[in-house]
C-alpha cells in the first residue's frame, strides 16, 4: 500500500553495490526498515540519509514484509547546524545509535513520541548555547514515552534516585540552570544508561559514548 509519512533516520547500511537499508522511525507506521536503490542521483541523497534527518517519504508498506520499498523521499526540514558543528554532531551520533537500539523493531506507531523527537532535534538545531545538558534531558523524558517512567525504588543508591529526580524537573528551556562539571554530567549519563540497560537487557554498549563523554568539559 502506498502511503506518505514523516520519518526520522536512525541508521543506514550499504546493501550490496547499489542499495541501502534504512532504519526509520515514522509518524504513521512506527519503526520501519526500508530498502532504497543507490542509482542515479544517489550522491544528492546523501544529506537526506544523515542520522536523525527529518524526511517526508512515500513508502510502499506491506504487512509481513521485512524491508519496505521507498518510492519517493525529500527533506522535511533541513538542519542548519546539526551536521556542521562538531559538538552537536557528536550528540546526534550518540542519540541516533541510542534510538536505533532503544526503539525496537516491533515499536508501534506513536505520534506523540515522533513529535517529541522531532521537536527536540529542531530545538537543538537552533540552539546557539546552553545545550550541554540536552542529551540528558532528552533521554530522561524519552523514558516516559517508552513506558519506563523512573521511580525511586528503581535505584539501589539514593544519590542515583536524586539525580533522576533532578532531571525529571528539567526541560530544554531551563536545563542550563543545572550547572555541572564534566565528571558530574557523565555520572548522570551513566545512571540514565544503566536504567535503560535495566529495562532493555539486550541493549549493547554504545560505540559513540566515548566521544560524547569528552564533550562539554
Amino acid at each position: 500500500m502506498l502511503t506518505k509519512s514523516e520519518a526520522i533516520v536512525l541508521h543506514t547500511l550499504k546493501y550490496g553495490e547499489s542499495r541501502l537499508i534504512i532504519d526509520l522511525f515514522t509518524r504513521e507506521h512506527g519503526r520501519l526498515s526500508c530498502i532504497m536503490t543507490r542509482g542515479k542521483g544517489a550522491r544528492s541523497r546523501g544529506p537526506l540519509l544523515q542520522p536523525l534527518s527529518l524526511l517526508d517519504m512515500e513508502l510502499d508498506v506491506r504487512p509481513r514484509v521485512q524491508l519496505q520499498q521507498v518510492r519517493n523521499v525529500r527533506m522535511l526540514q533541513p538542519y542548519g547546524s546539526l551536521p556542521f558543528e562538531p559538538a552537536k554532531t557528536a550528540v546526534v551520533m550518540f542519540l541516533s545509535e541510542f534510538l536505533y537500539h532503544a526503539l525496537r523493531g516491533e515499536q508501534q506507531p506513536d505520534e506523540q513520541l515522533f513529535d517529541y523527537m522531532k521537536h527536540s532535534f529542531l530545538w537543538l538545531d537552533t540552539a546557539q548555547e546552553r545545550y550541554a545538558n540536552f542529551h540528558l534531558v532528552f533521554l530522561m523524558h524519552l523514558s516516559r514515552f517508552l513506558g519506563y517512567d523512573p521511580q525511586h525504588h528503581d535505584f539501589q543508591k539514593a544519590e542515583d534516585a536524586a539525580c533522576m529526580q533532578t532531571l525529571m524537573g528539567l526541560d530544554f528551556d531551563n536545563m542550563h540552570e543545572l550547572r555541572m562539571k564534566h565528571q558530574e554530567r557523565n555520572r548522570y549519563l551513566d545512571i540514565l544508561l544503566a536504567y535503560y540497560h535495566q529495562h532493555l537487557p539486550s541493549f549493547p554498549e554504545l560505540k559513540s559514548l566515548d566521544v560524547l563523554q569528552e564533550l562539554f568539559a
